[in-house]
């Protein structure tokens, strides 16, 4: 059948999403690729008439009245089987757990799925690791470790790797991680936002200061300008376009 699809769209989908031969040409038509989406999916719903429901989802996509995300266009019916876009992995103030969260993230990455992190429970630079009696680097050092091992897989050759750092804006190193993309050489792998808390806001409001908390034992490491800090955010975003803010009202304690 006929598929509405612009000569733009026919180059997107042949250097990204249809699967490859050996030399690394197509090995299937658009048509091709959007059936082979539509029997898998059919066929995972369990549908006693899958068959039925392959053909409703296929017009669906044909006529661009719905079309799956990347990863669904590119894995359904293939190997991996992987059909989701987005992960949110945790992160503890541990060595063990941000290495633990890196694997998982270089797998995510190959299976074409993009990564999300709080790096908020993560110690701030300059702080004590008791256990090495060595002086900790802190959560931007760690989030470059993830940009370059995003850079290095290439997902396959057909989607790079996406992250989103988020840090909570009484982490004692919010002010460097809002700069950390002033600079367009550095986290080009990454968008970054800064989680605002209901006292931030309070403290915006009133025009006053707030406390910046270290999330290793909780003390106040010292007191700045709200803001302050809100304008630098402001600053920072109309140079780079990042950070974006977010307001996680609901899972305060997970970020």
């Amino acid at each position: 059948m006929s598929m509405p699809l612009s000569p733009n769209a026919l180059v997107v989908l042949e250097r990204r999403y249809l699967k490859k031969d050996q030399r690394g040409r197509p090995a299937e038509t658009p048509e091709d690729l959007f059936r082979r989406v539509a029997r898998s999916v059919a066929a995972a719903n369990g549908d006693p008439d899958s068959r039925a429901t392959e053909e409703d989802f296929y017009k669906l996509m044909t006529t661009l009245v719905f079309v799956p995300n990347s990863p669904t266009l590119m894995n359904a019916g293939r190997r991996l089987g992987q059909l989701s876009a987005c992960f949110v992995l945790p992160i503890e103030d541990s060595i063990e757990s941000i290495f633990e969260a890196l694997k998982h993230t270089a797998m995510i990455h190959k299976s074409r799925g993009g990564t999300g992190f709080s790096f908020s429970r993560v110690r701030p630079e300059n702080d004590l690791v008791s256990s090495t009696q060595r002086i900790s680097t802190g959560p931007i050092s760690f989030m470059t470790v993830f940009d370059v091992a995003t850079e290095t897989i290439r997902q396959g050759g057909t989607r790079r790797g996406a992250n989103m750092g988020i840090l909570r804006v009484d982490h004692p190193d919010i002010e460097s991680f809002i700069q950390s993309k002033t600079d367009l050489t550095k986290l080009n792998n990454f968008n970054i936002s800064v989680a605002l808390t209901s006292s931030f806001m309070e403290a915006l409001s009133a025009d006053r200061d707030y406390d910046l908390v270290n999330p290793r034992n909780h003390k106040v490491v010292r007191r700045v300008s709200a803001r302050g800090i809100f304008d630098k955010i402001v600053r920072a975003a109309w140079q780079s376009g990042e950070p974006g803010i977010i307001f996680p009202h609901f899972f305060y304690d997970r970020l």
